[in-house]
């Protein structure tokens, strides 16, 4: 079964305005994220046809008007459940089995996030008078930030992109001569604009504007942002984008990063073959081996770099400037341990009167 499969199989079991939701809060986001979403919104409404709508037959007949009287402690009680609830599913063969779930702090802030997000879409459009889940507190998260790339780490990287047919042989270095230039300009966009995988893979060929050395994302809850790309970035878009359209079959209109296969690659393909580059370039910390590495080793460079921190917010695409503020925090950490480091206790001033 698909993963489109798998998602319109959630959905139908749900009220109509949550695939509403979806499609209007995740339109450039993988399918994967949209599930994700949709399993927690439907393991929430659950919670509420169990404690606090026990009369409905399902949880399809949930309406806005019924979110409406949700209260502070109905979401209270929602976020101490998630700790660890019992959960039905339907195997192919029709067999149902139970299984007890349980999350992390991370897990339930993920849940409560994409609960906060419904409530918060249903109250601008006007189905709900008031949004209950602005009260609501989030786990507080005992996490120490993802490491980025380190200067050398990205030198190697580069190195494998570039002069890849060096460190392979045989089917492998046939593999990665047919999309080397296409991984060329997709990582180092990576790295030169600090994208998310969706934006990037979702880009198709007439969003990349060369006059402007721009092109145009969808970002997270579907505003469109220009993108101005680096000079290197331009340059190696400007060569794949030119690969591309000497197949006179392409249109403008068609997706940008393709497979081999002509469709537009996949998020699972992206991260495998970054994998592998990462694995050619010595780099074997699994925290530096997924795509938001490259997004978060570009948000650390801009603030290294002394970019104030809401530009760094505006060209990541963050919202909520907190968000950026984590990058912040991760290099004045790196910045105090470099200096204390360099203190030497015993240095005396030179010329000294005492």
């Amino acid at each position: 079964m698909s993963k489109f499969a798998d998602l319109t199989k959630i959905l139908i079991q749900l009220p109509d305005y949550v695939f509403d939701y979806i499609e209007v809060a995740y339109p450039g986001d993988s399918i994967n994220t949209k599930i994700g979403y949709s399993i927690d919104i439907k393991t929430f409404l659950e919670y509420l046809k169990k404690f606090k709508f026990r009369a409905i037959g399902g949880i399809e007949e949930i309406t806005t008007d019924m979110l409406n009287e949700v209260t502070l402690r109905d979401l209270n009680g929602f976020k101490g459940y998630l700790q660890e609830y019992e959960s039905e599913y339907t195997t192919a063969s029709g067999k149902k089995i139970k299984r007890i779930r349980r999350n992390n702090e991370y897990g339930i802030n993920r849940k409560l996030s994409g609960i906060r997000g419904l409530f918060l879409y249903l109250y601008k459009h006007d189905y709900i008078d008031h949004n209950e889940t602005d009260k609501l507190d989030f786990k507080k998260l005992h996490q120490k930030m993802k490491r980025p790339l380190t200067t050398q780490d990205v030198l190697n990287l580069i190195e494998v992109l570039y002069d890849g047919e060096n460190f392979l042989e045989g089917r492998s270095k046939a593999s990665y001569l047919n999309r080397k230039q296409r991984d060329i300009a997709l990582f180092t966009a990576y790295l030169g604009t600090g994208c998310r995988v969706s934006e990037l893979i979702n880009l198709n060929i007439n969003d990349v504007d060369f006059e402007s050395s721009s092109f145009i994302v969808t970002r997270k809850g579907g505003d469109q942002q220009e993108i101005f790309m680096p000079l290197q970035v331009e340059n190696e878009m400007l060569k794949y984008v030119e690969e591309r359209l000497a197949d006179e079959d392409t249109k403008d209109s068609d997706p940008l990063f393709i497979s081999r296969n002509g469709k537009r690659i996949l998020p699972q393909t992206v991260e495998k073959n970054l994998k592998g580059y990462c694995k050619m370039a010595g780099i074997t910390d699994p925290e530096k081996m997924h795509p938001h590495a490259l997004r978060r080793t570009f948000a650390c460079n801009m603030i290294a770099d002394g970019i104030d921190i809401k530009m760094v917010a505006e060209l990541m695409g963050h919202k909520n400037i907190e968000v950026t503020h984590r990058y912040y925090t991760q290099y004045a950490t790196q910045k105090r341990k470099q200096v204390m480091a360099d203190f030497d206790i015993t240095k005396r001033k030179e010329n000294s009167e005492d």
